[in-house]
């Protein structure tokens, strides 16, 4: 009896380390009273049996129903760090999360906990990259990102650090054309205006895929607009976006899977 009371404190201790194990032990100990109370129905009426048997065909409906909803609408809430392989990705991913949440508040007044929650899977789902790119940089992690203003990508450069990314910053296309001459890229990222004129994302792009056809290259420019989306492919490009969560998702992703990014 001491053993398996033992037994059923460790299990209630691991339960009780994230929501989703709190729920579990809530059920069981429900449970454990209803199995105690109907060991002993003998003594109990038809009419007093009878609001146990409609708990005991209940429950497990309204349970089912809740946790359909939690999963549904709140997943990103019912894991802890200990979930997680290494603790350490948990960490980064709340901190490229944190850091992608800041980066949308510069195109949306307020981030809603709908969007947050989408932060949160576009981040888990990339969670491998960390592990798959490897510590330290090389041509596998090292991202060139082109920007005249690059203190206005400070958020969205920190949510791919915390993911292992390694950023090599160039201010003009002469100067990433040169870094292109000497060093690999696993992508670049362009903005479109800059002081060398208004579609110079254009111009780097263009001089890029003179010499490399591969090179997973992403347009990220103030517009999010279907034409400008098709006219970057057309020249290129494997995309054009103003979002920093599908900027997110897009490089991750061509950084994983390159094969898949080949113009």
């Amino acid at each position: 009896m001491a053993d398996e009371t033992g037994r059923f404190g460790d299990t209630a201790q691991r339960l009780a380390r994230n929501p989703l194990g709190i729920i579990a032990l809530f059920i069981v100990l429900v449970y454990g009273l209803a199995a105690l109370v109907t060991a002993f129905s003998g003594s109990l009426s038809s009419a007093e049996r009878l609001p146990l048997i409609y708990f005991l065909v209940v429950f497990p409906i309204l349970v089912l129903g809740v946790f359909a909803w939690l999963v549904s609408r709140h997943s990103n809430k019912l894991f802890s760090p200990r979930d997680f392989q290494n603790e350490e990705n948990y960490v980064k991913m709340l901190s490229a999360t944190a850091s992608l949440a800041v980066a949308s508040v510069k195109s949306e007044t307020t981030v809603s906990e709908e969007t947050l929650g989408d932060l949160v899977r576009t981040v888990r789902e990339s969670a491998g990259v960390a592990r798959t790119v490897g510590p330290g940089p090389h041509a596998g992690n090292r991202i060139l990102w082109v920007d005249d203003r690059p203190e206005n990508n400070i958020h969205e450069r920190r949510a791919m650090e915390a993911m292992g990314l390694v950023f090599t910053l160039a201010l003009s296309t002469g100067e990433a054309l040169d870094l292109l001459s000497t060093k690999r890229f696993a992508a670049i990222i362009s903005d479109m205006g800059r002081k060398e004129g208004p579609d110079e994302g254009y111009v780097l792009l263009e001089s890029v895929r003179r010499t490399d056809k591969h090179t997973p290259f992403f347009i990220y420019s103030s517009s999010n607009a279907p034409e400008h989306r098709r006219e970057a492919r057309s020249r290129g490009a494997q995309s054009s976006t103003n979002d920093p969560q599908e900027l997110f998702g897009m490089v991750m992703r061509a950084v994983v899977n390159p094969a898949e990014h080949v113009s």
